[in-house]
């Protein structure tokens, strides 16, 4: 590692930040995004971070909502000592509830009628107006409310400067201190001026500067890399052919050159084609140094009579990690006395925020759902560090820092592929005869979605395999079992979640023709209407 590594200064300590500090809101990372697209950097730790923890000073703090009654004896409460901080915060929803318990233990109280949905509120009290509110038009506004419990009455210092039927404390605010208070959500879409209210929090009261730009963070990010993987050091990653590992593998080629070696490795579960397009897109398009290793045979051989998709990532994961490591020392050992000689000792990954939110977010009781999509069960004993360029951006700054990277723009709207592959679109275990079905299933609904024009309006769509599951069908006159197909296509703005995307009744039946008649051994082909929650956008 270089010498000025320790030195390298991370995104909060470089743009002013708002914390968001999560008490299990479905809506948290909503916040972030609405400030982000505001310009304004934030970021999300768990409601039980301590104050002396912080590794930055923010411009100001959010607490956000949550699906507990602060007066439970097991729900959440926040660091006292945050706010003794001297910061803004903002409290919306049960963040308000948990302010108000705070500074008085009797003054929320379960409410005689629950609000949930679309409630209008009054905002101009005593024909004044709060600084939070400013340039939000009319005296009275739509927002989104979702609470049972209620304040019984204000808390001490504070001032009431929104009222709804319901809660005649919608909106409070401290009369000499930077506390605001709110018992609605501004960062849904349901509350349409919500942006105006979080801007004036974040602008107007924090003082926050509106600088955070993708430009600025690819910048920022590329003399970042420079100053961890120094002068010669050298950096391996893997990459799928997906947008994410794309724009990662370009952004490490911009800041260290050919000490950025990409490596594809052929697990046997990719998509038709892949190692040829990945190799004519990254390697003859954007210059990036690429490997391609064909391991197929050995992730098959361990993959068989697997059905547990947990035990599949784990053990894709740890085979690419060996795979890595190993290609890592014939590149060092073929660069041996060359002015490329250098260790190989970083591990590039494309991590996303919202991956880091969903490993940090406040889920009381811990659960797994999945390990990691991009590796997933990576051993103790790696011996490459990993670094992650991407794990402050979203999905959508992601594309906008492809464009800059001057990535073209199918591969910059191409949809995710998950790093375990194929091998969790298929239920069960992996065979040669379901990975033939997936591919082919795959392709002909992607051929069509094109065709249609909707590719860029689709989040992510696939086709998924029933590996344990046969139907009965009829084909020539002759009863046969066959496999069965299901087809799933989202629209979502986070990834985190999703609803699913409604096609006309003409298309759906089109691609089912085509996969029945084309595709050897289906009999029965479904789409999936499930939105996420409660499922999840992957099939496993």
């Amino acid at each position: 590692m270089s010498a000025d590594a320790e030195h390298v200064k991370q995104s909060h300590q470089l743009f002013d930040t708002i914390l968001v500090l999560d008490f299990g809101s479905q809506t948290s990372q909503l916040i972030i995004r609405t400030l982000r697209e505001l310009h304004i950097l934030a970021e999300l730790l768990p409601c039980t971070t301590k104050a002396k923890d912080l590794t930055f000073v923010p411009k100001g703090i959010i607490f956000s909502g949550g699906p507990y009654s602060v007066y439970e004896k097991d729900a959440p409460h926040a660091d006292p000592a945050i706010y003794d901080l001297g910061i803004p915060i903002l409290c919306i929803c049960y963040g308000m509830q948990e302010l108000a318990y705070h500074l008085d233990a009797q003054g929320v109280v379960a409410g005689e009628k629950r609000e949930y949905g679309s409630t209008e509120i009054r905002i101009t009290l005593n024909d004044v107006k709060s600084p939070l509110f400013k340039d939000v038009e009319g005296d009275k506004i739509t927002v989104w409310a979702s609470h049972g419990d209620k304040l019984s009455q204000l808390p001490p210092e504070f001032l009431t400067i929104a009222a709804s039927a319901n809660a005649p404390f919608a909106g409070i605010a401290h009369n000499s201190k930077p506390f605001y208070a709110v018992q609605f959500h501004p960062e849904v879409t349901h509350t349409p001026q919500g942006p105006t209210i979080l801007k004036n929090f974040a602008v107007n009261i924090c003082g926050s500067k509106q600088n955070w730009t993708i430009r600025e963070f690819k910048d920022q990010e590329i003399e970042r890399i420079r100053a961890l993987v120094g002068p010669t050091g050298q950096v391996i990653g893997a990459v799928s052919g997906g947008v994410d590992s794309s724009v990662a593998a370009k952004l490490m080629q911009e800041a260290i050159g050919d000490r950025f070696h990409a490596v594809l490795v052929d697990n046997g579960v990719l998509r038709t084609d892949e190692a040829r397009i990945v190799r004519k897109t990254l390697d003859e398009h954007l210059g990036v140094n690429l490997t391609v290793v064909d391991a197929s045979n050995r992730f098959l051989e361990e993959l068989k009579r697997v059905s547990d998709p947990e035990k599949k990532r784990k053990i894709i994961g740890r085979l690419f990690i060996e795979v890595f490591q190993e290609t890592a020392e014939q590149i060092s050992k073929k660069a041996e006395n060359t002015p490329a000689a250098g260790p190989i000792d970083w591990l590039l990954q494309g991590t996303l925020y919202p991956d880091v939110i969903e490993s940090i977010s406040y889920k009381g009781p811990s659960a797994t759902i999945k390990s990691h999509h991009n590796v997933g069960g990576l051993p103790k004993d790696m011996k490459l560090k990993v670094i992650e360029p991407l794990r402050e951006l979203y999905k959508s700054e992601v594309r906008i820092l492809g464009r800059s990277l001057g990535i073209p723009e199918d591969l910059v709207m191409r949809h995710p592929f998950p790093g375990p592959g194929l091998a969790i679109r298929i239920t069960g275990p992996v065979d040669a005869e379901k990975l033939e079905i997936a591919r082919q299933a795959d392709s002909i609904f992607i051929e069509e979605i094109r065709q249609a024009g909707l590719y860029n309006d689709i989040s992510q769509a696939y086709a998924c395999v029933f590996g344990e599951t046969f139907t009965v069908g009829v084909m020539g006159d002759r009863r046969v079992y066959g496999n069965v197909v299901q087809l799933r296509a989202v629209q979502t703005t986070d990834f985190m979640t999703a609803t699913v995307f409604e096609f006309s009744w003409g298309f759906l039946q089109r691609v089912s023709t085509r996969i029945v008649n084309e595709v050897q051994g289906v009999t029965r082909v479904g789409y999936d209407i499930t939105s996420k929650p409660p499922a999840t956008i992957e099939c496993e």
